[in-house]
């Protein structure tokens, strides 16, 4: 994972989950057009952070993944359109984590991140893993705020 930081949350304690901003849903994956999801993917992406490629080099390759679960795709909504997107494997590692440009730092990033948690921790995952780009400073500072911390490759 060279260019990356591999960051790893212990599942060991309670986690809980803040109020979603107002006007923000959460949506299953099969109620959400992926085309869209695709786009906020792209749109998050635009300025560093990660990349996705064209719509058919990410959709398929990743829902005929054998990790993929669609319980582990959580989308925030707001009037149908995706504002928040985490998803995550099922070898507990977060996949990607993106948050509209207009929705952020409005705890919506803390949610999501705090929901995948929940989420594989109730499934009797003992931590999650995420890589982070060694030169994105923000997300680096983000998840550790959130207990995470660096680990070996």
């Amino acid at each position: 994972m060279s260019g990356h930081i591999r960051l790893r949350k212990l599942l060991d304690a309670p986690v809980s989950l803040p109020a979603l901003p107002h006007g923000v849903v959460i949506d299953p994956l099969h109620r959400t057009r992926p085309i869209e999801l695709h786009a906020l993917l792209r749109t998050a992406y635009a300025n560093g952070g990660g990349t996705v490629g064209d719509f058919d080099s990410w959709w398929w390759p990743l829902v005929e993944d054998e990790e993929f679960d669609p319980a582990l795709v959580i989308v925030a909504t707001t009037r149908d359109t995706p504002v928040g997107l985490i998803q995550c494997w099922t070898s507990c590692f977060v996949k990607d984590l993106v948050v509209a440009p207009l929705w952020r730092n409005q705890s919506l990033g803390t949610y999501l991140l705090n929901a995948a948690f929940l989420k594989l921790q109730q499934r009797g995952a003992p931590h999650v893993d995420l890589k982070v780009e060694a030169s994105n400073l923000a997300a680096q500072r983000f998840y550790r705020r959130h207990g995470m911390v660096e680990v070996g490759p």
